[in-house]
């Protein structure tokens, strides 16, 4: 083996270019099965961020459903999920760039079942004894915040485009579910000031002989127990997923009543951004497959619905989702520290996990990975938070003796979110050119129960703020880190967090934002309709505590922030409008603070296209670079940095 080269941090060579971990950056989601075949979800950033339909037929091959053209894709609450469903070989989807629902039978040409883009649509699901769609649908004919509105409805499967409203008043409907016999039909709802993680109700109805709802009652969830993810099981018994315990735990509803299915201090499912969230189903009649999260880390478990008996199944993975199960097997997106994720297939009759699509195949030397240290460190008020560590990791180079290496903060979005221990190449290409990288979840993620996750109301901007200080301090105390070159990044939610965190601490010498927020109060004010109360659990109602919401944000204080910071936001996002960026660079720029904006036209909230992805890393690696006084081994163009002569002065 060749001798290791001396490099400083920072500076080392890496085969996780910027080109490949783009091509290596094909999402995969919300799985489900239609008969023998497996059909799942693709992001392909090389398409333009489009998201495909791909069937896998029993011998394995792959097809693509979505024609060419179309991105099955759906906005409804923003930020959408449960975009397509599939019958009988048949695919109905949302189409992204008219909001339409589509019929795509194989060969043969989509055929639109709606035709007003002021409608969005997510969850169809066939009713195919009343020949029809049911589906979530959102009316966005005035499109404001408080003017758009939510409903269940039927749609004729005909093409003549006929729509009925099964269920409305409520300010949103999540999860419509029917039963297997076609009689009844379950669905979430809940109501403004609430998120989905804050308290949901679980409804169900007969449906009458002309297809309408009657009936209707709540069965389970109030405004301060969470519900989620209803199903069947085969002989018509309703489950779902509840925090009531303070975790969230399976349940039935049987003969009129609620039973815990398998009391764990386990989380069974998360937060519904997405409306495609599964981590149950059933394998056969008195067989059900769960995942859950406990201690950071997946498990797998079958449960007989008869004896309440779970006996757990070895997995090779650290998080497992997208999970259904049929046919005596289960279907799921799963990854580890060494794996990234991929639709993997696990069957009772052998016990063997089979992959049937990888999102990432490595092409270099697996020594170039870093694997994920989960730590956990004390914080404001004798708590403790949780992160995963990454240390520096080349086989081509070491370090100068007594060097240390800079360390990346990473900030997950949401902020009710979570980051997970799976081989991510966004990390890796960090860890493979000498940087640390400390991937923190802070108070308030998910993944740790009820009330870890709601140390963040009210606190938004503190207790997040006071986590990612707390990881960053207690690596360099433990000596793992440069406390001098210590930075921050993070994108929406975590973007926030790493502004606020460069604005009132003086820990970080320098930050990323990616599509941020640093004005709480705009945010507040301007966002969708989905989130346009969030801001009342995070930080206080608005506009009565209007003192919180400025006392928090960045933009009012950016004469405190002293660091480096480089912004990037897209042009056409409708969640953190581009002038929150932009107000913030021009008074940094102003106060005479080193600061680089790069705008992205195209892009929404969460870049999408390859070209925006290689553009944005190469530029945060020359940032840092330029902050912390090392040259890149890579070649990057040269980025605008307003006030760079001030740049070593700031960084001190």
């Amino acid at each position: 083996m060749a001798a290791r080269q001396t490099g400083g941090y920072g500076t080392w060579a890496s085969p996780i270019t910027p080109a490949l971990l783009v091509a290596q950056a094909v999402g995969i989601g919300e799985v489900t099965w239609d008969g023998t075949d497996i059909y799942w979800l693709e992001t392909r950033p090389a398409e333009g961020g489009r998201m495909v339909v791909v069937a896998r037929s029993p011998d394995g091959t792959l097809t693509d459903r979505t024609p060419s053209g179309f991105n099955t894709r759906t906005r409804v609450h923003e930020y959408g999920g449960a975009s397509y469903t599939v019958h009988q070989g048949v695919v109905f989807g949302s189409n992204f760039r008219d909001n339409r629902l589509y019929r795509m039978a194989p060969q043969q040409a989509p055929q639109a079942l709606t035709d007003n883009p002021a409608l969005r649509y997510a969850n169809p699901l066939v009713d195919g004894g009343r020949q029809r769609l049911i589906a979530i649908c959102e009316d966005h004919t005035v499109d404001q915040p408080a003017a758009v509105v939510n409903s269940l409805v039927s749609i004729d499967l005909s093409g003549r485009g006929v729509q009925r409203v099964l269920a409305s008043g409520r300010d949103f409907y999540a999860a419509p579910r029917l039963s297997p016999d076609g009689s009844q039909l379950a669905w979430i709802s809940w109501d403004h000031p609430n998120m989905p993680w804050d308290g949901t109700e679980l409804w169900l109805a007969d449906i009458a002989a002309d297809g309408s709802l009657v009936n209707s009652h709540r069965v389970a969830g109030s405004s301060e127990e969470s519900i989620s993810e209803p199903n069947w099981s085969p002989d018509n018994q309703l489950y779902f997923i509840s925090d009531q315990s303070g975790w969230w735990n399976l349940y039935r509803w049987i003969n009129g009543a609620v039973e815990p299915l398998l009391p764990l201090a386990a989380e069974f499912s998360g937060p519904q951004w997405s409306l495609a969230m599964s981590h149950w189903g059933f394998l056969d009649d008195r067989h059900l497959v769960a995942t859950y999260h406990q201690n950071a880390q997946a498990h797998l478990a079958v449960i007989d619905v008869q004896t309440k008996d779970a006996r757990q199944i070895q997995t090779p993975y650290s998080s497992i989702a997208s999970l259904r199960a049929d046919h005596g097997a289960a279907v799921m997106v799963a990854g580890s520290p060494t794996q990234a994720w991929a639709v993997v297939r696990w069957q009772v009759a052998d016990g063997q996990f089979q992959v049937l699509k990888e999102t990432m195949r490595l092409e270099f030397d697996p020594g170039y990975l870093s694997v994920a240290e989960p730590i956990e460190f004390a914080t404001t008020g004798g708590a403790s938070a949780h992160a995963f560590f990454y240390p520096p990791k080349n086989p081509e180079f070491q370090a100068p003796a007594q060097d240390k290496p800079p360390l990346l903060v990473f900030t997950h979005g949401g902020p009710t979110g979570a980051s997970f221990a799976v081989l991510s190449l966004a990390i890796q290409f960090w860890t493979s050119r000498g940087f640390a990288v400390v991937d923190v979840n802070y108070g308030g993620s998910v993944g740790y129960g009820r009330p870890y996750r709601q140390r963040l109301i009210g606190q938004w901007g503190v207790v997040d703020v006071d986590d990612v200080v707390a990881a960053a301090r207690y690596l360099a105390d433990r000596g793992s880190v440069d406390p001098d070159r210590m930075a921050i990044r993070g994108g929406s939610a975590g973007g926030y967090t790493t502004l606020a965190a460069l604005t009132f601490r003086q820990v970080f010498k320098a930050g990323a934002s990616h599509f941020g927020v640093s004005d709480i109060e705009a945010l507040a004010q301007e966002t969708h309709k989905f989130e346009s109360r969030y801001m009342d659990s995070l930080v206080g109602p608005y506009p009565q505590r209007k003192d919180l919401y400025v006392e928090r944000s960045p933009i009012h204080f950016a004469d405190r922030l002293r660091a480096p910071v480089i912004f990037f936001q897209g042009e056409d996002d409708k969640i953190v409008l581009p002038n929150q960026a932009e107000r913030m660079v021009a008074q940094m720029e102003a106060n005479g603070v080193p600061v680089a904006y790069l705008p992205f036209a195209g892009e929404g909230h969460g870049f999408r296209r390859a070209d925006s992805l290689i553009r944005a890393h190469c530029a945060e690696l020359y940032f840092y670079g330029q902050v912390f006084g090392f040259t890149p081994a890579d070649a990057l163009a040269d980025v605008e940095i307003k006030n760079r002569d001030r740049l070593r002065s700031s960084s001190k």
